[in-house]
């Protein structure tokens, strides 16, 4: 038996709940759930800082550390092992759990990848044995699978302009800006009115993105009438959140998904889609164009290319083999007279 961790059977591991509603989503609710699992106030202490420092200073990737953190502490309560002494066959086991769970291997990679960085912060300020996550094997990301469902052009453009015929145009322009900015929900619901301006003669947004940047997007003229026109419904304010609801308050990632599901069914669409659809359909089409990766990255601000090619469904294409182009260039010339 592994100290620290009580050996189970693999059935009896998968009956906890690693999918759905996480246990925690503030840092108040992860440090009762730490309270509960036998977390010194030592650890809990780390713990408050460790999330406000480094990567984590976004509240959005704050928050998601948070739940990543909390699906692993609810499952050590539940196999009765305290997260500051879990062992590596502790995070073994909770791996081979996630992947019989069914997710995907990126939210795998990812929930690893954010208790292995608690554990690094927690070792250093003496709060824990060791990083039982150090060297752990993560799932091997396939560049050519994404769960998120996409939308081809066609949908996209029935989409529009179902919502141009029958949606509010707040609708309107919501969609509009998740499909030319190829923005993060998150980015698009926390936009303000005075981000909106002109660099360069180009219509723009500045969006708050990943890392807690500000990058700033051009906004094409369709996109920037659906803007102006909702704007206008509104009376025109100066300042703000862009989009709200009727009583002014922000709009809610649930009701994102809940809206642009509801419009789609309604265009015609035969399938579920979440928000994200919009940015990966975007990234899609882009390099379906031709556009080069190097732009098509830094449109989608990636870090890494690998990241954009796995938007690259016609990247086996024989349309686009540089081989007619390179035989062209060394063929010489023949006088046929």
């Amino acid at each position: 038996m592994a100290v620290g961790v009580e050996v189970v059977t693999s059935s009896a591991s998968a009956a906890v709940a690693l999918r759905g509603a996480p246990p925690a989503r503030t840092p108040h609710e992860l440090a009762s759930l730490l309270r509960a699992a036998g977390m010194p106030e030592a650890g809990l202490r780390a713990t408050a800082l460790w999330l406000v420092s480094g990567r984590r200073e976004s509240p959005h990737t704050r928050a998601a550390y948070v739940r990543d953190v909390s699906w692993w502490v609810s499952w050590c309560t539940a196999h009765r092992c305290v997260p500051a002494a879990a062992t590596t066959a502790a995070a073994d086991l909770y791996i081979a759990t996630l992947k019989e769970s069914g997710l995907a291997r990126a939210t795998i990679g990812r929930r690893i990848a954010a208790v292995s960085s608690w554990y690094t912060y927690l070792l250093r300020e003496q709060c824990a044995a060791i990083n039982p996550f150090e060297g752990a094997e993560r799932p091997r990301l396939d560049a050519d699978a994404s769960r998120t469902r996409g939308l081809s052009r066609e949908q996209v453009a029935a989409i529009l302009g179902h919502a141009a015929d029958h949606e509010s145009a707040r609708t309107y322009a919501l969609l509009w800006l998740m499909f030319a900015t190829a923005g993060r929900i998150s980015s698009i619901l926390d936009a303000r009115i005075e981000q909106l301006g002109q660099d360069r003669g180009h219509q723009v947004l500045d969006l708050t993105v990943k890392g807690d940047r500000v990058k700033r997007f051009a906004i094409p003229p369709a996109a920037l009438a659906a803007v102006q026109r909702h704007l206008e419904e509104r009376g025109d304010p100066r300042e703000g959140l862009l989009f709200v609801s009727r009583t002014g308050r922000r709009l809610t990632q649930s009701y994102a998904w809940k809206l642009v599901n509801r419009v789609a069914g309604a265009a015609g669409v035969p399938h579920a889609i979440s928000p994200h659809s919009f940015r990966h359909s975007a990234i899609t089409i882009a390099l379906g164009d031709g556009r080069p990766l190097h732009v098509v990255q830094d449109f989608a601000g990636h870090a890494d290319p690998r990241t954009t090619r796995r938007y690259d469904r016609a990247r086996d294409s024989l349309d686009r083999s540089p081989a007619y182009e390179l035989a062209a260039s060394v063929t010489p010339e023949r006088n046929e007279d």
